[in-house]
């Protein structure tokens, strides 16, 4: 399939992605459109919609087996890092069932499970992101780049809830 481009490198998926545009993505990827696709700003639709929480487009594209789990985004982040930022729980969710690096660390130092802690409000969809990253095996003791522990900056949010969950999960 011949993937055209708007001025800012986004092809008919990446831009159907946008607009949450289920049944045109749907359309655009049984054509064969290329999910990995990069625009000027490192969006693809794969990365897209795991950070804009685009459900139905993800499960589109992860069904083709073509997304790439290793690409990243214009800080260094796998799809799982925005998701997990963003509060995307059912994202979070789909992603962890493939063979995505849980504990990826973008340009900033920080893994998913740092970011849901440092750029959440602590609360019960973070709080569910935390607790499927655990699960799924996250690093609890896996420091940002300046040394900061996660039970750290939990701690200096006074997020009760998650400090326990760490804590639980073994974190020091």
């Amino acid at each position: 399939m011949e993937e055209t481009r708007d001025s800012q490198g986004r092809t008919e998926l990446l831009l159907a992605t946008r607009a949450n545009d289920v049944e045109r993505a749907r359309a655009l990827i049984a054509a064969g459109a290329d999910v990995n696709a990069k625009d000027i700003i490192a969006d693809t639709p794969f990365l897209y919609a795991a950070a804009e929480g685009r459900l139905e487009i993800l499960r589109l594209i992860l069904a083709t087996g073509r997304a790439n789990l290793a690409d990243t985004n214009r800080y260094g982040g796998n799809a799982l890092i925005p998701a997990a930022h963003h509060g995307h729980p059912e994202v979070v969710r789909e992603l962890l069932q493939t063979k995505i690096a849980v504990d990826h660390v973008n340009r900033l130092g920080w893994t998913a499970l740092l970011e849901t802690i440092i750029l959440s409000d602590g609360g019960p969809t973070h709080q569910d992101i935390m607790a499927q990253l655990i699960a799924a095996g996250a690093d609890v003791n896996l420091r940002d780049g300046e040394g900061v522990s996660p039970l750290t900056h939990a701690r200096q949010r006074r997020y009760t809830e998650m400090v326990w969950m760490l804590e639980a999960a073994g974190a020091k």
